[in-house]
């Protein structure tokens, strides 16, 4: 979805709105996107506020209570249930003296009462879960399996060079292809070609949001086919053989066809890492031994935080490169290095991937 809302988006940035009376109504170019945006924005919003009616959270939980009750009296029940039939199973066709015949006439088996107390002392045997105190669960985080480790940098590697071409594409393909300048006086030769490249790399990026839904549909079976291991690694390169051709090549076809490879990258990021957490936490196994025997892991790890610190990477890739690709593309003198940059960390990426524990994946 996010590939398809993407694809969509970036052909709102590619389309020159200047040309059209919708634009020049609403003033631009630019006003023209980010109007419509704001329009399709406002929909969605309300479209989901309105379209179903939310149950309290208080409701829920007293129809899980009820339920969960319900179901302790029945099974108590059926445990008695069996228990009488078992008695009546032992003591049928026995000979009965005078006075136990009597004694069972007298006394039909009853179902005891489930009371409150009882219902209350089986959920606290149910919930043995234990609680982890906050010292650690700030350890798990300072002190990470070494698994969890390469998950984290790999991805960060994959997140610094899929910013690189998220954020500053365009101006790449403004610059380096078409040649413009964005600096030049409006009006200019120069400026034109370099708002006919922006424009141009729109559409590249909605080749790439194309490619990340089409990719997402076929991810799973891929890893059922090739493992998780040869998709990761090969997905990564993929990637930075797609930004080194365009980087060498500069052509305006290439930033169409090679843009296609950023949504491989777009859906590998979104998938494989949280693949592995969940698979490490599912089978408790965050490391193994040196004849591939995996060693269960004691120490309590939650699984929403690992998500979480792996998540987290995404900003701290995004605080690396600003503070210092700014300065590469000085020193190098084109934006180019912008997409060699992201074929490098791509490349970076991959080989972290080698050494990351993908256990039967």
């Amino acid at each position: 979805m996010a590939g398809l809302g993407g694809f969509m988006g970036y052909g709102l940035g590619g389309i020159n709105w200047d040309a059209t009376a919708i634009g020049v109504a609403l003033g631009g170019h630019l006003h023209a996107t980010f109007t419509l945006i704001t329009i399709i924005f406002i929909i969605c919003v309300s479209y989901t506020v309105t379209s179903f009616k939310e149950i309290p959270l208080y409701m829920l939980e007293r129809d899980e209570f009820k339920a969960m009750q319900a179901q302790l009296m029945d099974s108590r029940r059926k445990s008695e249930h069996n228990k009488i039939a078992d008695d009546e199973c032992a003591s049928y066709g026995t000979l009965n003296t005078p006075g136990e015949a009597t004694e069972e006439l007298g006394s039909v088996p009853m179902v005891p009462e489930v009371t409150p107390e009882i219902v209350a002392k089986n959920e606290d045997d149910i919930d043995v879960d234990p609680k982890a105190t906050l010292r650690e669960y700030l350890m798990s985080i300072v002190y990470m399996p070494h698994s969890v480790k390469m998950v984290c940098l790999t991805n960060l590697f994959c997140w610094m060079a899929h910013v690189c071409y998220s954020l500053y594409f365009t101006d790449f393909v403004g610059e380096a292809v078409y040649g413009g300048d964005p600096k030049a006086p409006e009006g200019s030769k120069e400026r034109e070609l370099y708002e006919s490249g922006v424009r141009f790399g729109c559409w590249g990026m909605s080749m790439y949001s194309l490619s990340c839904a089409c990719y997402s549909l076929v991810i799973e079976k891929l890893i059922q086919r090739y493992k998780a291991r040869r998709v990761y690694i090969c997905g990564l390169l993929f990637y930075s053989l797609g930004m080194m051709m365009m980087a060498v090549l500069k052509h305006p076809v290439g930033v169409i066809i090679f843009s296609w490879t950023a949504g491989v990258m777009y859906s590998t990021l979104f998938t494989m890492p949280y693949l592995l957490i969940a698979h490490y936490h599912a089978s408790s196994t965050f490391s193994v031994t040196a004849d591939g025997e995996a060693v269960h892991n004691d120490k309590v790890r939650g699984l929403g935080t690992d998500v979480a610190i792996v998540s987290s990477m995404v900003f701290l890739a995004q605080f690396l490169l600003s503070c210092c690709l700014g300065t590469i593309v000085s020193i190098s003198g084109t934006t180019t290095a912008v997409v060699g940059v992201a074929s490098t960390l791509a490349a970076c990426g991959a080989l972290s991937a080698t050494q990351i524990m993908y256990l039967d994946l």
